[in-house]
């Protein structure tokens, strides 16, 4: 057994349980677990703290490259570590979109060296996608049936089988924005949420569901962000796992109705805002994504027809989550499962849990400060958020791999993160820059107490 360079000693999640314990780390991974690990520097945190696993993000949009003037990847995934996400998995819907090998060779050049997170990038299935030389480089396949931003839908059931095939036979997983595109109105004014929810109704979601359903049993299929419980219910009914945003839980059309908040799929409706809550609530979706889809206020601040589709979120999702269950709303442990074990598990990466073996990754909390979520202190280039004003409670301490990412709330890292799915076999990322590191001594960089 590999002697810990570091011991991090507190209150932490296991196995669904709070509980005292000690984890000891080396070589970036949690190599020793149990009431009392001997060796290393030994970090004792008050009995204030909490110690979770840090949160993985399935679903944002970087928009890195080509839309840099919204978010890159150095402040998107700043954003992220400050919000206690130690992991994103990036969409293809970039600039140019990632439906190829060199697409994809470009961006990994692009984003490498400049992440505070780790990360894994989604590539886009569209004709003539070629599905068995991406899959080893990507942490999954994103299937647009619905028209979104980015010119990538595929809307064709025989392309979309054909490439569904292929990608069985590598075994990937499938991310789906599931609308069915010939249920969307197209170019009818729009001038409020209620009437793009009008244009893009419930049903373009469940004709998708059941348009993909002669997949359910050779794929893996994540249903994004569902806006309804009968969604849920759905896509559970074909073993499909499902993925739910805040923004579907929190904001309903009658309410929140300028541009702010509008958003692909679009939030619904009084009633199903609230049966999505109590089947959040209840823990019957599979994950939390935040579908942290950036522009600037800018950009969101003009006619609604015009303005473009998106809300971020990385920062303020876990956060919020954190508050409700400071509050007792919802369990601590089926917040960390939603947003960090099951997301960790289904993508492939070895996070997600405080398990020896696992990433040394903690996202560290005092669940006592509960504060209002003040736009102007966020990291995203959007500048704003329809979080404001919300109650969060925000880690304290974020470390990913043995290195500090966050201290005292406030971000102090490098760029270490890494690739989740480089696999460097062939000519792919060659000439790429070299991945970000971590210290080689975990206990120069974790946290003192006072």
């Amino acid at each position: 057994m590999t002697a810990p360079d570091a011991v991090l000693c507190g209150r932490m999640l296991i196995g669904g349980t709070l509980r005292y314990a000690e984890a000891g780390i080396a070589d970036g991974r949690i190599c020793e677990l149990g009431g009392h690990v001997g060796g290393g520097e030994r970090i004792e945190l008050g009995m204030s703290m909490t110690v979770l696993p840090g949160f993985v993000d399935p679903h944002v949009h970087l928009r890195d490259p080509g839309m840099k003037w919204k978010e890159d990847f150095s402040t998107g995934t700043t954003a992220a570590v400050c919000g206690g996400v130690t992991a994103v998995l990036d969409m293809p819907n970039t600039s140019p979109p990632v439906t190829g090998i060199g697409a994809l060779r470009d961006k990994k050049r692009a984003v490498a060296g400049r992440a505070y997170c780790d990360y894994g990038l989604f590539a886009a299935l569209s004709p003539g996608c070629p599905v068995s030389l991406l899959a080893p480089y990507v942490c999954g396949f994103k299937l647009f049936m619905g028209s979104t931003t980015g010119n990538i839908l595929l809307d064709d059931d025989a392309e979309i089988a054909q490439l569904m095939s292929e990608v069985s036979a590598v075994g990937r997983p499938v991310s789906v924005h599931a609308e069915d595109d010939s249920r969307i109105a197209h170019g009818v004014e729009e001038a409020c949420c209620q009437d793009h929810l009008r244009n893009r109704p419930v049903e373009a979601e469940l004709s998708a569901l059941r348009r993909l359903s002669r997949f359910k049993d050779a794929n893996r299929i994540n249903i994004c962000h569902c806006t309804t419980a009968e969604q849920i219910a759905a896509a559970k009914g074909l073993g499909f796992s499902t993925e739910v945003a805040l923004h579907h839980v929190l904001f309903d059309a009658q309410r929140y109705t300028s541009a702010l908040y509008k958003v692909n799929p679009p939030i619904r409706d009084p009633a199903s805002r609230n049966a999505l809550r109590a089947a959040f609530l209840a823990g019957e979706a599979d994950m939390v994504g935040t579908d942290h889809a950036p522009h600037t206020l800018e950009e969101k601040s003009g006619e609604f027809d015009a303005a473009p589709a998106g809300i971020p979120g990385v920062e303020t999702t876990v956060p919020i989550l954190m508050d409700w269950a400071a509050s007792g709303e919802v369990p601590l442990a089926q917040v960390s499962r939603m947003a960090s074990l099951r997301p960790a598990e289904y993508f492939g990466l070895n996070k997600g849990a405080i398990e020896v073996g696992r990433d040394a990754d903690f996202a560290i909390f005092d669940m006592r400060k509960s504060v209002l979520i003040d736009q102007s202190r966020l990291h995203s280039k959007a500048g704003y958020s329809p979080y404001g004003g919300m109650r969060a409670v925000f880690p304290d301490t974020v470390i990913i791999r043995g290195a500090v990412q966050v201290r005292e709330g406030e971000p102090c890292g490098d760029p270490v993160g890494k690739d989740q799915f480089a696999r460097l076999r062939g000519r792919l990322l060659r000439g790429c820059r070299a991945e970000g590191g971590m210290p080689k001594r975990v206990r120069h960089v974790l946290p003192v107490p006072a």
